[in-house]
């Protein structure tokens, strides 16, 4: 592992695996610097099996949200196990887990249990429903999360169903990184008061909150109550994204008046006395109908080098494989290769104690020994550990 950097070095976190934004949580800290371990199921064998993936060089391991953290194999019902765990929470400043409500309880590491060892600990929860509430036990995805908290309707065209945006809203935007940003702010808190707390984060509060925005244009009476006909949802000609003649598209976001006039001069339309107004709602399909004519004269590289450098806020569509070979990307290094594998860069940056990618992700229990020694557990007791069928 190379050595850690970024603003949060100093800062230890247990992370109790899940899948999808806890990890995403624990990705951020630890590429901010925090000194984070990861503990998950992992069958029997794991570190020798780490062990020669590592000696072969066969290639990265796939799951990029395992970066910058070891892995160590644990079957938390095993008492020896839980004790471990405890143990560990005796020197960490946070822990962090993504189980159902209850289960941590029921395990044995639940609030109650750890802040008996650490009460300046904090304690974060990440789950799509939360802690209470009637669907709290209930099972569940972001496509759910984000449908009660009013984020998916919204997206889709008027004559399209709501279109799911991958599982970027409820996991990623309102589950990882609402935990991350409580995981600091209760780290913050308790620096000062001495004392932890839980940090209940959950994803469909999370995707309320990421529509906090559109509740206000509703409020004031700019968002009508009709998927596809605002200004940010492709209901504007000026907001929008048009097929090019090569079959790809570009991201046309004139919003603002002299961003507008850019983007007419970059269609070749300045001066078009029979365009309609900007903000003419009744001409916004025939103006779309238009500009989407004009966009399919070229391809998608030519709209591009037209609209370079200027202020009409166009861009071109790039899928995620492309998207480390645009220049603006490669300029500001927003996508990096550790061993061999191309991935988004650590974010945001810190201009005196930058993030940086510490380690590629390891298989699960690959780093049970190193893992734990690091974190200050006696080898001997690893050993004792590993025989009780504690640690894979």
């Amino acid at each position: 592992m190379a050595e850690r950097s970024g603003p949060l070095s100093g800062i230890k976190i247990i992370e109790l695996a899940g899948i999808g934004p806890a990890p995403y949580t624990c990705m951020m800290l630890a590429d901010a610097g925090a000194q984070v371990l990861r503990l998950e199921r992992a069958a029997p064998g794991a570190v020798e099996r780490g062990q020669e993936i590592a000696a072969s060089g066969s290639g990265p391991y796939w799951d990029l949200l395992n970066r910058s953290r070891p892995s160590v194999g644990i079957d938390l019902k095993n008492p020896d196990a839980v004790e471990l765990v405890l143990g560990l929470v005796e020197e960490a400043d946070g822990l962090v887990e993504g189980f159902r409500p209850g289960v941590a309880e029921r395990l044995g590491v639940g609030p109650d249990a750890c802040f008996g060892r650490n009460r300046r600990l904090v304690y974060g929860r990440m789950t799509g429903w939360g802690q209470e509430g009637p669907m709290a036990p209930m099972a569940g995805h972001d496509i759910d999360y984000i449908a009660i908290g009013g984020a998916l309707w919204s997206l889709g065209r008027a004559d399209s169903a709501p279109v799911p945006p991958l599982n970027l809203l409820g996991d990623f935007g309102g589950g990882g990184m609402l935990l991350a940003f409580g995981m600091l702010a209760a780290l913050l808190e308790a620096a000062r008061s001495g004392e932890g707390q839980v940090v209940d984060a959950a994803m469909v509060d999370g995707a309320a909150s990421l529509m906090t925005m559109i509740h206000s244009f509703h409020l004031g009476g700019m968002w009508n109550e009709q998927r596809g006909a605002n200004m940010l949802d492709t209901g504007a000609p000026f907001y929008e994204v048009y097929e090019t003649s090569d079959g790809k598209w570009v991201a046309a976001g004139g919003i603002e008046k002299q961003f507008y006039a850019a983007l007419l001069d970059g269609l070749g339309l300045a001066g078009d006395e029979s365009l309609p107004q900007q903000q003419s709602r009744e001409d916004w399909p025939a103006m779309k109908e238009r500009f989407a004519a004009i966009f399919k004269t070229k391809t998608r590289d030519e709209w591009s080098a037209i609209f370079d450098g200027t202020d009409a806020c166009v861009a071109p569509v790039l899928s995620p494989w492309e998207a480390h070979e645009h220049p603006h990307n490669i300029a500001r290094a927003t996508y990096i290769e550790v061993d061999g594998a191309v991935q988004p860069a650590p974010a945001p940056r810190f201009s005196k104690t930058p993030s940086a990618v510490s380690k590629p992700p390891s298989p699960p229990g690959a780093d049970t020994i190193s893992g734990l020694m690091e974190w200050g557990v006696d080898e001997s007791v690893v050993a004792k550990l590993r025989q009780s069928g504690a640690l894979s």
